[in-house]
């Protein structure tokens, strides 16, 4: 017998804030140590390989926390689990700050991922309370905060971090993400009602990945997949060693690294939200999409053939105060191409797999394509770690522009599929 659903409250302004800032400090404490992970780790005398495995560490939690927390919510409700991750992200990062040695870091990076997998829960949240119409907007600002996060994360860390101070130069911004997160967990206690009861346990649960079958069997949802697969695997492999690359290139720290990240954010969430939507409604999704590949590949190939002595640190006179540029300062510029490429990615993928996926699938389908992101994540930096150790610094770079030309080409043979689907029906 079905457990009869209460009447669900209202989404109030204060449940909204807090849902939008759930997601957001997710975002913002994995931006805050992207710029200062390399060098903390390498406080702890940790090696190229392990560096990246502390970013794979993470993205497996995710990978097995996102549908784990997202199944129990529909059966003891969303708050405890929000409650639940939210805490277990605070304690993660706070952690992560006294670690005595890497193999100990790796292993709290891995349990920070398990508490930050609580996207789907979030969603879930705001699916149970807005009426249908409205939840394509809603669902907007949740996702407007992965933007947001992923700009002000990397920045910020950039701007707390103390190099001079020494270790504890790196845990003030550690510091300040298990600080963020606890201020959500008391959020959720004071202005989350609980949206749904608890699931007949007699109920069928959909199966891990399920839909994996279906996807393989449609022409447009298996090449799309891939590319997601391939350039998030590139992506998370140029994150992983990009602020080793640049210490030993250009002599960078945590914060020119941050402040390099924030940039590929801010030019991210502006290409996306202006020229985005126009381009694919003009030229196609999957031609802007194969395009936004071949941008992110070049800006890989720009940032390594860029030799330091081509361009020196510069120094601009304001009048009041002279403002140093550092040496490598055309390396962000060659990251906004990537990050114009990175725009026209993500939206077009997710786009093309809701118009070639039937109503009551979608779901499944672009979760698949969300445990495609996390698998990219975990294999990208490892593969990274290797080919910076054991080929050379610049290789990782290489390989992941390399790899953007087959997946341009999956999605180009997605189009003429979807035009092959659409004659036939």
């Amino acid at each position: 017998m079905n457990t009869a659903v209460p009447p669900t409250p209202p989404l109030k302004t204060p449940a909204l804030a807090v849902l939008f800032g759930t997601v957001f400090i997710n975002l913002v404490g994995f931006g805050l140590v992207v710029p200062l992970l390399p060098f903390f780790a390498r406080s702890l005398d940790a090696s190229a390989w392990q560096i990246t495995l502390m970013f794979s560490a993470y993205s497996l939690g995710q990978f097995f926390a996102e549908p784990f927390w997202g199944r129990l919510s529909d059966r003891i409700g969303r708050k405890p689990v929000l409650l639940i991750t939210l805490i277990a992200n605070a304690v993660g990062y706070l952690a992560l700050a006294f670690v005595p040695d890497v193999w100990t870091a790796i292993a709290i990076r891995l349990f920070t991922g398990l508490g930050a997998g609580n996207i789907s829960t979030v969603q879930g949240y705001v699916a149970d309370v807005t009426p249908p119409a409205e939840r394509a907007g809603r669902m907007g600002l949740i996702g407007a905060a992965f933007g947001l996060g992923f700009i002000v994360g990397p920045g910020l860390g950039g701007l707390l971090v103390q190099p001079q101070l020494g270790r504890l130069g790196y845990q003030l911004p550690m510091f300040t993400a298990a600080a963020l997160a606890a201020m959500a967990a008391i959020g959720v206690v004071l202005f989350l009602r609980e949206s749904r009861a608890k699931a007949d346990p007699a109920a069928p649960r959909p199966a891990f990945l399920s839909g994996l079958r279906d996807a393989r069997d449609n022409p447009v949802i298996s090449r799309v997949l891939i590319v997601t697969l391939v350039y998030m695997a590139g992506f998370s492999a140029m994150e992983s060693v990009f602020g080793i690359w640049a210490e030993d290139r250009y002599a960078w720290g945590a914060r020119e690294v941050g402040l390099s990240f924030m940039v590929v954010g801010i030019v991210s969430a502006l290409n996306q939200g202006i020229f985005t939507g126009r381009l694919a409604r003009r030229f196609g999704e999957t031609r802007v999409l194969a395009v936004g590949m071949l941008m992110f590949g070049l800006s890989l190939i720009l940032q390594v053939i860029a030799p330091p002595t081509w361009f020196p640190a510069l120094q601009v006179d304001l009048g009041l105060f002279t403002l140093p540029i550092v040496q490598g300062w055309i390396v962000p510029l060659c990251m906004v191409i990537g990050a114009c490429g990175m725009s026209l990615a993500m939206p077009n993928i997710s786009a093309v797999i809701s118009r070639s996926t039937a109503p009551d699938r979608q779901g499944a389908m672009l979760g698949l394509n969300m445990a495609a992101g996390s698998v990219a994540r975990i294999l990208g930096p490892i593969a990274a770690g290797a080919l910076f150790s054991g080929l050379g610094h610049d290789w990782p770079f290489l390989v992941g522009a390399m790899l953007t030309v087959p997946a341009a080409i999956m999605a180009i043979n997605a189009g003429r599929a979807m035009r092959r689907q659409a004659a036939a029906a």
